[in-house]
This record gives C-alpha cells, sequence and structure tokens, in this order.
C-alpha cells in the first residue's frame, strides 16, 4: 500500500510542477501582451485568461517537461527562466504596439494637436489623442483580422522555440527584441510620413508668406488650416496606415510561430 501511494504521490507532485509551470509562462506572456494584456483589461480577468490558457496548452507540452529538479534552488531557478521566457516574448510583441502610439505622437507634432492629451488604455499612460486614436484602432484591427489567433499560436510554438529546461541562446532572443525595436521605430516613422512631408511643405509656405506680409498674423490662419489638412489626411490614409501596421505584426508574429 505504502508503495503505490509513494508512486501516486510523485505523479501528481510532476505534475503539479508542470502546471505552475506553465502558468508562470503563460501568465506573463498573457499579462504583457498588446490586446491580452493591455492595461484596460481588469487584472483579474487577465489572470483567467492565463490559467485557461494554462490548461489548454498543458495538455499538449506535459510530456516535454523534465523532471522537478530536486533541489529549491534549481526550482527557482527553472520558475525564473519560464517567467522571463514569457515576459521577453511578450514584450517583443508589445514594441509593436508602440509603433501605433510613436506615430501618433509624430502625427499630433506635425498637426499642431501635441497638447490635446488624454489616457490611452491599451498603453496606460498620457499620450497625444491622435496616439491613443491609433491604438484603440490598432487593437481592434488585431481581433477584427483574427490576429489574435497568431498570438495565442505564439504561445503554444513558444515551447518549441524555448523548450523548458533546455539549454537555449539568449542572443538570439535579445536579437529579435533589437530588431523588433528598429523596425517598429522605422515603421512608426513610414506610418506618419505623409504627415511629415505635407508639414514640411506647409510651414515652408507659411514661413514664405510670414516674410511676404509680415503685418498678417500668419500663424493665427495656418495653426487651424494646418489641423484640418491633418485630419483630411488622417482620413485618406487611416486605412492605409492600419493595413501597414497588421502586415508588420503579423510579421514580428511569425518568428515566435514554427
Amino acid at each position: 500500500m505504502s508503495f503505490s501511494f509513494s508512486i501516486s504521490h510523485d505523479f501528481l507532485s510532476q505534475q503539479v510542477f508542470v502546471f505552475l509551470a506553465v502558468f508562470a509562462r503563460m501568465g506573463a506572456l498573457v499579462m504583457v501582451m498588446p490586446a491580452l494584456g493591455a492595461e484596460s483589461v481588469p487584472a483579474n480577468v487577465r489572470l483567467v485568461l492565463g490559467l485557461a490558457l494554462s490548461v489548454l496548452v498543458y495538455a499538449f507540452v506535459v510530456e516535454t517537461y523534465p523532471q522537478m529538479p530536486v533541489t529549491s534552488l534549481a526550482l527557482i531557478v527553472f520558475a525564473i527562466a519560464e517567467l522571463l521566457i514569457g515576459l521577453a516574448i511578450g514584450a517583443i510583441v508589445r514594441l509593436v504596439m508602440s509603433a501605433v502610439q510613436t506615430a501618433g505622437t509624430l502625427i499630433a507634432f506635425q498637426t499642431s494637436l501635441a497638447f490635446a492629451q488624454n489616457y490611452d488604455p491599451t498603453q496606460g499612460v498620457q499620450s497625444a489623442l491622435i496616439g491613443t486614436f491609433l491604438s484603440i484602432t490598432a487593437v481592434t484591427i488585431i481581433f477584427v483580422t483574427n490576429l489574435h489567433h497568431l498570438m495565442i499560436g505564439a504561445l503554444y510554438d513558444s515551447y518549441t522555440l524555448f523548450p523548458a529546461g533546455a539549454q537555449w541562446e539568449w542572443q538570439s532572443l535579445v536579437q529579435l527584441a533589437t530588431d523588433t525595436v528598429a523596425g517598429s521605430f522605422i515603421l512608426a516613422v513610414q506610418l506618419a510620413a505623409p504627415f511629415l512631408i505635407v508639414s514640411l511643405v506647409f510651414y515652408l509656405g507659411v514661413g514664405i508668406l510670414s516674410k511676404l506680409m509680415p503685418q498678417v498674423q500668419i500663424f493665427f490662419i495656418a495653426i487651424p488650416a494646418n489641423i484640418l489638412l491633418g485630419f483630411l489626411i488622417l482620413m485618406l490614409v487611416l486605412s492605409a496606415m492600419m493595413l501597414w501596421f497588421a502586415d508588420y505584426f503579423q510579421t514580428v508574429l511569425g518568428n515566435f510561430l514554427v
């Protein structure tokens, strides 16, 4: 009787260890991923979502986990590694969202709307009104185009790219993060490029007019015209901007899909 109990006890300990390890990775990913881990989503909702994903993923990866570490130090190191993997992948994907907000801030400066700020629920910070609008639109695009399915797929495929308990190269993850930061900044400038070009031409013309007619307060006319011109350009290029963002978002997620 005692022998069978010992086997059952070891089996249950291993299953509990695997589930908690899966939850460490899934919970960290959900807490920082865009859309699913947005600041506007309550923490208890994200917690339940992390538990639900852990239950689903657990059934597929339970056989890939090594035996539970014997010492407490090894167990703590294993848990920290799982948390870091989840946080790193989620943070890299979240960097893509910063491109939209950076583009919105650039557009706001070029259209004289930089001082019109409010709370951005997707980032949890105070930002320019256009940046908040673009961030919320980007989150909507993610769900409308089912890109959140790719995020969930990336959660599962992370066990192929970064096996639990295995030795793998941190340099590749750091390089991917560096490339994502550079690519996100380039994307932000590309999204705001029409506004940057039009603003440059517009203020060049305003500067010439102010020299030709110094007695006229030209900026009292130029600023409202600049705001109106900015809204017109936004109306024309918004769909192309969001499609461009969705394509880049899909490309970044593709790095975590096998």
